[in-house]
């Protein structure tokens, strides 16, 4: 399905503010569904003098009208005059009577999506509610309430005070909508209406009366423990004077808040209260962050190990005599160094993902100061992105590219000044890396059975499910965005199953 960006880019009319702000007003659009129990449809206008629908949002608590799905579509007949009336005289139009829609008797409402600029206020489309007549019953106060509190949202978008610039923008985890709980205030902050479930919320946090009348600042600093810090936040948001989120805290519960201050011509004249009990969600984002922290410590002291073991690997190889144990102790340091690099860069982050990219950097860098055989002189160069990868892709193919440009450098080049690159190309199926040296190739043709050959077929074959391919150019191989084209050439392909 195309996105409201997509639709509105389509009619080439709009420009990337006036889309921002029909966002704006399209993210709001459960809200107005839900107060007002009707069907809310977006509309913009087309080029031929046609509108058509951009988003639509149902009602939570009433039966909606249009059961398919109509954004993308042109507008009806029956509505184009009204919505056409909304658009070009920037003011409300409401039916003059009783439409049928599918043998449904419904009410239309279109509001103009009206936005304020520094030339002045313009019209960027149409929004209509869709009210459907045939469940009539005698309504609540809580439905009155919600209606005039949705008439007043209304107004609102019509003269550009709706959306608010400075409030929250995109969906937030437990963000309160009006079937949680609704309180009504007025300018002064005094309740003049609070629905069950918000009265609910207040008496979970230990405020045992009734709602109506009483002062919500007050209410809420009667609430709070005296030693607690509150948010600089809860004060504005409690008695509607800013369009912000905050949460109230007392007796294990947490219940978050969203004011909607409501304006009259831009005088402000009272507010819309949304709250959530949202103990539960806070306490498994607490969790989250808590085991994300150990996550981190634990990677963070992986890392030290392990750059303590290579630390004693290089004093071991410093005390040597054996060349041959030497070299050995050398190569194991590396191969240590490589995964506390990993490690190191997981414990910087929260997410289980590694920019491989600078892992990679690292760990050239690392081979580059301690590989190099004496009289060799070698230039390492990367090229091409790896991206990110998996902390399970991560270790294993820096081990593996490790082992290749170590023995690159140590024995492709060795005695030699020349380069070494690598050369890594990234799709949506697979990982391709080229390791060349500009070496004198593989002698007679044929690869090593050394222990690191050994260690980077098992690393590539069997934990990363790739294949391995060692090769010797001869001056006509594709470069693939390399310069070297006559040496040694050892390429890995890795599917990237996890994606």
């Amino acid at each position: 399905m195309s996105t409201l960006s997509d639709l509105v880019f389509a009619q080439g009319l709009a420009s990337e503010a006036d889309v921002e702000w029909l966002h704006r007003v399209a993210g709001d659009g459960q809200l107005l569904a839900d107060l007002s129990f009707a069907d809310i449809v977006m509309w913009v206008p087309a080029a031929d003098d046609a509108f058509v629908a951009v988003a639509h949002s149902r009602p939570g608590g009433s039966a909606t009208l249009f059961y398919r799905d109509i954004v993308g579509e042109r507008i009806r007949p029956q509505w184009q005059a009204q919505v056409r009336d909304a658009f070009t005289s920037s003011r409300i139009v409401d039916s003059s009577s009783p439409e049928w829609f599918e043998e449904t008797p419904t009410r239309v409402r279109a509001v103009p999506i009206v936005q304020k600029t520094d030339e002045g206020r313009r019209v960027l489309g149409v929004v209509t509610r869709h009210t459907n007549l045939g469940d009539v019953r005698a309504p609540s106060r809580q439905q009155i309430t919600f209606n005039d509190c949705a008439d007043d949202l209304f107004r609102m978008i019509s003269t550009g005070d709706f959306p608010d610039l400075s409030s929250p923008t995109g969906p937030r985890r437990g963000a309160p909508r009006a079937a949680d709980g609704l309180i009504r205030l007025d300018v002064d902050g005094v309740v003049t209406f609070a629905s069950p479930n918000a009265l609910s919320a207040f008496n979970r946090v230990g405020f045992a009366d009734e709602l109506e009348g009483e002062s919500l600042p007050e209410v809420t600093s009667r609430i709070l423990p005296a030693a607690r810090d509150t948010n600089e936040s809860l004060p504005v948001v409690v008695a509607g004077r800013a369009p912000w989120r905050s949460d109230i805290e007392a007796r294990g519960v947490t219940v978050s808040l969203r004011a909607i201050p409501l304006r009259d011509n831009g005088t402000r004249i009272g507010a819309i209260v949304l709250c959530r009990d949202v103990t539960e969600l806070r306490h498994q984002e607490q969790e989250l962050l808590t085991k994300d922290a150990t996550i981190r410590e634990i990677h963070h002291r992986v890392k030290n190990n392990l750059q303590t073991v290579a630390s004693l690997l290089r004093i071991q190889a410093r005390r040597t005599k054996s060349d041959e144990a030497r070299e050995s102790l050398t190569q194991a340091m590396q191969r240590v160094a490589a995964i506390a690099v990993v490690h190191d860069t997981l414990a910087s982050g929260l997410a289980q993902i590694v920019n491989f990219d600078e892992v990679f950097d690292r760990v050239l860098r690392l081979v580059a100061e301690v590989a190099a055989a004496p009289n060799t002189l070698a230039h390492t160069r990367s090229i091409g992105k790896f991206g990110a990868l998996p902390s399970e892709y991560a270790t294993p193919l820096a081990l593996a590219l490790t082992e290749l440009v170590t023995n690159a450098v140590e024995h492709g080049l060795a005695g030699l000044e020349g380069k070494v690159e690598i050369i890594a190309e990234r799709d949506d199926e697979k990982l391709t890396v080229r390791v060349r040296d500009s070496g004198s190739g593989l002698p007679e043709g044929q690869v090593g059975r050394g222990l690191g050959t050994q260690i980077v077929r098992t690393l590539i074959q069997g934990e990363l499910s790739g294949s391995i391919e060692w090769r010797t150019l001869e001056g006509d191989a594709d470069l693939h965005g390399g310069e070297i084209a006559k040496g040694t050439e050892v390429f890995i392909e890795i599917p990237l199953k996890w994606i």
